[in-house]
């Protein structure tokens, strides 16, 4: 069993908690002839694979290196510029590393926002009365598990594909929340979680999780 990472967002959307957790780099790294048969954007300081994905680099990854030399937003390391380097049919064969790009903690509290009305669309849409939102999502590597209290509170699980027993993982994670979060004097619902106690205690349950591949601790 392998989890990716823990979140939880509040009543209101925001997030107040994520803990990243056996993360796998994703990171290619191809000999290139001129001209570049990928067309590279720049994002948020970054130089992004816009289209043109193939040899498992894909649509969003982040130019990491050139000719093994890192590159550091918009330039190599050395302080060249990267789309000059790229452009100049003289440079060529050139050996570029791609990447996907690890997430700032702007971008996770971003995308905690969009979770909150997608979730309140998907009550709104099912045919069941009283719907509890969604639940799970899945995708080709991997799944979103998410259980939501009856104050609101929603706790998000990412683990690889087909993971049995979840719901008992997420049941746990908020039995720790209860224990350690809210029963610090200096806690409130939407503030940011920042207690030593649950962080240690849920680290050591996810890696009891991983090593004893079962959910029922």
């Amino acid at each position: 069993m392998v989890i990716y990472g823990v979140y939880i967002v509040s009543k209101s959307g925001g997030l107040i908690f994520h803990q990243e957790h056996n993360m796998p780099r994703v990171e290619t790294e191809k000999t290139f002839s001129y001209p570049l048969d990928l067309q590279l954007s720049q994002d948020n300081k970054k130089i992004v694979v816009a289209f043109g994905q193939r040899d498992n680099i894909n649509v969003g990854h982040v130019l990491l290196a050139v000719n093994g030399v890192p590159v550091i937003e918009k330039q190599t390391e050395d302080g060249r510029d990267v789309l000059e380097i790229l452009e100049k049919k003289e440079n060529y064969p050139l050996n570029l590393k791609f990447g996907r790009p690890k997430m700032t903690t702007n971008e996770k509290i971003f995308l905690a926002s969009m979770f909150y009305p997608l979730f309140a669309i998907a009550s709104q849409l099912s045919p069941e009365p009283k719907s509890s939102g969604i639940e799970t999502l899945e995708a080709d590597t991997f799944k979103l598990y998410c259980f939501q209290t009856l104050t609101g509170v929603k706790f998000m699980v990412v683990t690889e594909p087909s993971q049995p027993g979840m719901d008992i993982i997420l049941r746990r994670i908020y039995e720790l929340y209860s224990d350690y979060a809210l029963k610090n004097p200096f806690y409130s619902l939407e503030m940011p979680i920042r207690c030593e106690l649950f962080e240690t205690n849920l680290q050591t349950m996810i890696e009891t999780v991983e090593k004893s591949g079962i959910a029922s601790v």
